[in-house]
């Protein structure tokens, strides 16, 4: 087998046997340092828990719907703002460095920190949590964009305008494809701080949710239970995240990243 024959087939080879492994030192864990099933229970225990979790409707119906509305709604609105406000500060340098002391403050500050404020202003409802992802998502996608709009070279802003080209031939043919691959950059980190900003929300204030479901077992001390719905979240954020970059894929298959990502 040639060496590109390997790296493709290397990511479906290591992962099975990094969870194999993972479960195997898990199980070693609660078997032979007897562990107890209250902090951590045994794999085969979680797995029945999660085989009967899945099963149950108001999980799907209610509780995973809820979770996904809220990130996908909260990230649709970070892609807009962030698009806009990382393409306006990236044209308009002199804007940018007056917010930069803003934008560096609100950045810095820790988000679950407003969570309170948030439900106090928003209540505990869907609106609250869609507002959290949205600005946790909003910062990586706005710079990525503000990275992508500086990175077009002036010289071949300089062929464009010799070449006579208006405004708008300009962005189709040069910033809007240079730029593109950043914003798929931002937005493939913004649906994963999206997913968590709705976590975070159904934790500290919620009745609905997979968070909810979090902090209802662990209430109950039901350690199982607990687990399994972290698995579920585990499988959300990892089908939300290949689907942007599946996304990504089908947009620009023209970038490096995605074609060494094919030759790998």
């Amino acid at each position: 087998m040639d060496r590109d024959k390997l790296l493709k087939l290397l990511p479906w080879i290591s992962t099975p046997v990094l969870l194999i492994a993972l479960v195997g030192v898990w199980k070693i864990c609660t078997s032979v340092f007897a562990i107890s099933r209250f902090v951590l229970p045994p794999p085969e225990e979680v797995a029945v828990t999660l085989a009967g979790l899945v099963r149950e409707p108001e999980v799907w119906l209610v509780h995973t719907r809820v979770t996904v509305t809220e990130t996908v709604v909260g990230f649709a609105i970070a892609l807009v703002t962030g698009v806009v406000a990382g393409a306006v500060l990236g044209r308009m340098f002199w804007l940018e460095r007056a917010l930069r002391p803003a934008v560096v403050a609100l950045q810095v500050i820790p988000k679950v920190a407003l969570v309170p404020l948030f439900v106090v202003w928003f209540g505990f409802g869907i609106t609250s949590k869609i507002v959290i992802a949205a600005i946790l998502a909003f910062f990586p996608i706005m710079l990525n964009v503000l990275l992508g709009v500086r990175s077009v070279e002036q010289g071949h802003r300089d062929v464009m305008r010799s070449l006579d080209a208006s405004r708008w031939q300009t962005f189709q043919s040069l910033d809007f494809p240079s730029t593109l691959p950043y914003v798929f950059t931002g937005m493939e980190v913004g649906i994963v701080f999206a997913l968590i900003g709705a976590i975070v929300g159904e934790y500290l204030g919620g009745n609905e949710g997979l968070g909810y479901l979090v902090v209802v077992s662990l209430n109950a001390l039901d350690a199982p239970r607990l687990f399994a719905v972290i698995v579920l979240l585990a499988v959300l954020g990892s089908v939300l995240f290949f689907a942007v970059s599946g996304l990504k894929r089908w947009l620009i298959p023209w970038h490096d990243s995605v074609i060494e990502g094919r030759m790998t």
